[in-house]
């Protein structure tokens, strides 16, 4: 049984695929075993990548550009624009569906954490 830790986002993605070709493996078999031991690595990273009940939206978003390097230009380039960057940045504007899709898709966040209601700075000054 060849098993590798789960260290980056390809990683993960491979041992989904593996995990979902295992799908229905009886217990106590080979392949059991396999897609227990593999669905534990996928937990652990999935905990340890997008801690899930500790972050909003924005704090999920601001979680990826720390852990892949990503800038604020990036996210502006995905999402349209430098200044509804700093809007969603500073919880001035919310997240749109077209925006949770793209940022999912391209950064590997997952949508249901970009989904989750959060509070807006309110506009008083």
């Amino acid at each position: 049984m060849q098993i590798a830790p789960i260290r980056t986002d390809a990683d993960h993605e491979a041992a989904l695929r593996e995990i979902e070709t295992l799908w229905g493996a009886s217990e106590g078999t080979p392949d059991g075993d396999r897609l227990d031991v593999l669905a534990t690595l996928a937990d652990a990273y999935e905990d340890k990548r997008w801690p899930v009940a500790e972050l909003d939206p924005v704090e999920a978003i601001e979680a990826a550009m720390a852990h892949d390097g990503h800038t604020r230009a990036d996210l502006a380039a995905l999402i349209g624009g430098k200044s509804r960057a700093s809007e969603i940045l500073r919880r001035r504007r919310a997240l749109t569906l077209p925006m949770i899709r793209r940022i999912s898709r391209e950064w590997h966040v997952p949508e249901r954490l970009l989904v989750r209601e959060y509070a807006l700075a309110s506009d008083a000054r």
